[in-house]
């Protein structure tokens, strides 16, 4: 019994940990020649200034986080992502009893291109578009700040679109 009470732990340690889990999502196909890409600041089109950076930000974080392509300079990359934000647009959605704006509705379109260092087309995706809200607050820094924040959101939610294509579809 007393063999039994001590041997009984490891049994179960050795079943649990061979039943065959394993993580998922880091097992794709990298695609050949994308061992390392590039995201430069996207290009604004819009009479927004400055969402550029958020969003280029938000598409960094995502691949870097991801860590199946390293994130390069430009001159050091296999494949280079490019994106042109061809729309912004902000409504207000939610006012206060007074009539002040207290929740904002950001929708940004956006066409990127994955291209070799060669120039050669990779794939277009045109008119990616995501929306998300933020809200106001009474200091203007710090409402800038959450239209700042939704927007590097964006980025994030469209860069894991694009990298499951990249990854998962190609």
């Amino acid at each position: 019994m007393f063999l039994l009470k001590r041997l009984l732990p490891l049994i179960l340690m050795v079943l649990v940990g061979g039943c065959g889990y394993q993580m998922v999502g880091k097992q794709t196909q990298v695609p050949p020649g994308l061992d390392s890409i590039a995201i430069p600041t996207f290009l604004n089109q819009t009479l927004e200034p400055g969402i550029e950076v958020q969003l280029t930000q938000g598409f960094l974080r995502e691949f870097i986080f991801d860590r199946r392509a390293r994130v390069v300079g430009r001159k050091e990359a296999d494949s280079i992502l490019e994106g042109v934000i061809k729309t912004f647009r902000r409504f207000s959605v939610a006012y206060n009893q007074s009539g002040i704006a207290l929740e904002y509705q950001i929708t940004m379109v956006v066409d990127l291109t994955l291209k070799k260092q060669t120039g050669e087309v990779l794939w277009k995706e045109q008119n990616l578009t995501e929306t998300r809200y933020y809200r106001t607050a009474a200091s203007a820094i710090m409402s800038e700040s959450n239209k700042d924040a939704a927007v590097q959101l964006i980025g994030s939610i469209m860069a894991e679109r694009i990298r499951n294509r990249v990854f998962h579809e190609f």
